[in-house]
């Protein structure tokens, strides 16, 4: 791999999506121009014992089953990653990833290796899969609203069941989780008492980041412990409470508490902008960090890598 001079005039920082961005036939483009695209998911697919490049093409039914969006999602996010950088040796300030997104932006920092990342988020998607039965969990995007509103509006409710705020995706897009019934019936409460624009139920059966996934979590600290973790050579910000690891240690611990916490992507977003970060460069299908990215800090400017032609311009305009 040839690895370009390189001379950083800008301050970037690299976000990598999450569950949700996935899209039937993602990176064909990238994968007609640059060979790592196939090979990432070839050595996914020898990991999973199952072909994840075909299934991410044809299998529609199959990529949006969490146990196999997730690893998809892993390996489009990386793939895309190393097409960037397929020339050039890219000094990001930091980096992130929006839940998901996070083990993605591990293994390109160098700190998880990326067969042990595919391993350890497919067990993550079925401990979260099996955590909740069928039909029983939901989640809600709330849309229109302070994220301190929403939050009270979830504690008030008073039925039974859970309902959490969990995703902090904008300042003024939150996402619920929780029991079924309680999130549909504080969804209700959005409407009639917050005065939310919209509210839209989202096509999962996961409720993902709430206190459902408590037990979940437990079991998964096992799984974490047997990976072999190192300190990478970019800084990550976590999703637990936006800071870097300061140790191996932390790296798990902030791992296990995401899957039952809130994604603190405003606060992530922020904290980039206080370390001088001027662009983001969204590394993985879709442009969904890159909407939200302009609904909480507009003074960012956002890169969507989506095929040849977006990586010519990012590059261009961070290494000139």
């Amino acid at each position: 791999m040839a690895i370009g001079f390189v001379l950083n005039f800008m301050k970037y920082a690299i976000i990598f999506p999450g569950q949700g961005s996935q899209s039937l036939g993602m990176l064909s483009e990238l994968a007609s121009y640059f060979p790592v695209v196939k090979e990432i998911f070839t050595e996914a697919s020898d990991v999973l014992g199952f072909d994840l490049w075909t299934l991410t093409q044809q299998d529609p039914n199959a990529l949006s089953q969490t146990q196999n969006t997730q690893p998809a999602m892993l390996a489009a996010g990386y793939a895309t990653y190393l097409a960037l950088t397929y020339k050039h040796n890219l000094l990001p300030v930091c980096m992130a990833g929006h839940s998901l997104g996070e083990y993605t932006a591990l293994v390109a920092s160098g700190s998880l290796g990326f067969s042990d990342g595919i391993k350890l988020v497919r067990k993550r998607a079925e401990l979260m899969q099996s955590a909740v039965p069928k039909g029983v969990g939901a989640m809600a995007a709330i849309l229109g609203l302070e994220s301190s509103v929403v939050v009270k509006l979830c504690m008030d409710y008073s039925g039974r069941g859970i309902v959490e705020a969990v995703n902090f995706n904008s300042l003024k897009q939150v996402v619920i989780a929780g029991n079924k019934e309680a999130v549909e019936a504080t969804c209700q409460l959005m409407k009639t008492i917050g005065g939310a624009k919209r509210v839209v139920l989202l096509p999962v059966s996961v409720a993902s980041h709430c206190s459902l996934m408590n037990n979940a979590a437990v079991e998964f600290k096992n799984y974490v412990d047997m990976v072999q973790f190192k300190q990478g050579n970019i800084d990550v910000l976590h999703n637990f409470d936006t800071l870097i690891a300061t140790d191996i240690d932390d790296i798990k611990s902030k791992l296990v508490a995401q899957l039952h916490n809130p994604v603190l992507w405003t606060s992530t977003i922020q904290a980039m902008h206080n370390m001088g970060v001027e662009k983001l460069i969204e590394s993985g299908p879709g442009k969904v960090l890159t909407s939200l990215t302009r609904r909480i800090e507009k003074s960012l400017t956002v890169n969507a890598i989506l095929d040849p032609t977006s990586i010519e311009i990012t590059l261009k305009e961070i290494l000139s």
